[in-house]
Formats: C-alpha cells, sequence, structure tokens
C-alpha cells in the first residue's frame, strides 16, 4: 500500500475542504469556476517549472510511494497536488471572508510586503547561483513589486496564508520525509539553501505562498467579472 501514500495524502487534504464547500451561508462550490480558472493558469507555469527542475535534478520524486501513473513525465500524485492544495488554501481564505469582517493584519500588511520584498531581494542576490532559492525568491519579488506598484490589499493573502501554514507543516513534513522511512520528494540541497524546517526545505513555504497567493488573484479577478 505504499505506493498510494502520495495520493493518499492529496485526497485527505481535499477531503473536508471539499465537503464544507456545500455550506449554503458561504458555498465554494457555487465559485468553482473561478477557483479552476485560477488553478489553471497559475498551476500550468508552476507545473512547467516542475517538471523542468525533475529534470535538472533540482528535485525528484521517490518510486516508493507513487502509483507509476505520469502525466508529461511528472508522476500523477505531483500534478494533483497542484490542485488539491491550492483548493483547500483558497478555501481557508474564502472562510475567512465570511468569519472574519475585520482583518487582523489590515494596518500591517504593506509592512509584511515590504519586508517580504527587501528579503526575497537579499537571498536572490546571496543566492543567484541556486536554482531552488534564486527562482523562488527572484519570482516573489516580482510579485510583491507588482502588488506595491498596483496598490493591492495584502492583508487577507497573508494571514489566510498562515492559518494555512499549519497543514502545510503536516503535509509537506509527510512529502519531505516526517514520519517515514524516505521522503516522498527529495531535494537536491547544491541547489537550495540547506536550511530545513523539521525536514522540509525553508523556500517551500515562500513557494507555497507564491502559488497560492497568485492563484487566490486569480480567483478574486474571475469573481469580479462574474
Amino acid at each position: 500500500m505504499e505506493k498510494y501514500l502520495y495520493l493518499t495524502i492529496d485526497l485527505l487534504t481535499l477531503l473536508v475542504p471539499f465537503i464544507a464547500s456545500f455550506y449554503p451561508k458561504h458555498s465554494y462550490y457555487k465559485n468553482w469556476l473561478a477557483l479552476f480558472k485560477g488553478i489553471a493558469i497559475v498551476g500550468l507555469f508552476f507545473l512547467v517549472w516542475d517538471a523542468y527542475f525533475t529534470k535538472i535534478g533540482v528535485w525528484g520524486f521517490n518510486e516508493r510511494y507513487l502509483t507509476g501513473i505520469k502525466v508529461f513525465n511528472l508522476p500523477l500524485e505531483e500534478v494533483l497536488f497542484f490542485i488539491c492544495i491550492p483548493y483547500s488554501s483558497v478555501f481557508v481564505y474564502f472562510s475567512l471572508e465570511y468569519l472574519l469582517k475585520k482583518n487582523p493584519l489590515e494596518k500591517s500588511h504593506r509592512l509584511i510586503t515590504n519586508f517580504l520584498l527587501m528579503f526575497s531581494i537579499v537571498l536572490f542576490v546571496m543566492n543567484y547561483n541556486k536554482w531552488y532559492t534564486a527562482s523562488t525568491f527572484s519570482l516573489l519579488a516580482l510579485y510583491l513589486l507588482y502588488h506595491l506598484y498596483k496598490k493591492t490589499y495584502l492583508g487577507r493573502h497573508y494571514f489566510s496564508y498562515a492559518i494555512t501554514l499549519v497543514f502545510f507543516f503536516i503535509v509537506n513534513g509527510i512529502l519531505t520525509g516526517s514520519f517515514i522511512d524516505e521522503p516522498v520528494v527529495w531535494y537536491n540541497d547544491a541547489e537550495n539553501l540547506g536550511i530545513r524546517i523539521g525536514t522540509i526545505p525553508f523556500e517551500d513555504a515562500f513557494y507555497g505562498f507564491l502559488l497560492i497567493a497568485a492563484i487566490i488573484d486569480w480567483f478574486d479577478y474571475f469573481r469580479s467579472k462574474k
């Protein structure tokens, strides 16, 4: 049954948010079209990024925990990851719209953006020769620069992602080797900072934010056009 581990993680991540999507007072399913458009646009970019990094050995996958089904040279489970994780993460963002009328980060979101921007630029400049570090922090810097220019309110992005991080550390912890004999996803530490949060590469938290924040942007855009 080991070969179904990654697939099981994907589906369990999706389970509760999917069931809760039909809550009548704030129905997530009514926004599925906007959500899946956003996932398709951003997910395609990340899948190309993922496939290239797999090809050049920045990271890879342990066949022990995979079904063996491939989609465009990536494990099926990895492709599903870019559907299940965004679905659940954007659900947190969507739910907080209903549960919190006032965001706790309303007054500090620009300070957070400026700090993350400077932090990303410094890490990119200092590690431009490391594929994972350089690509993650350069793209994050560009994302933040764009939103500073547009004067976008990112407080809800930050707050919802902070909550999502709790589940992120559980899911990504298992995928990177916590609680199991070998990692499901392995990383070449020559291409990252070599810093781990438990078993999770430091860059993963920022890579994850970039993925989810970009999908939220498209999700909000398509909802506004509805």
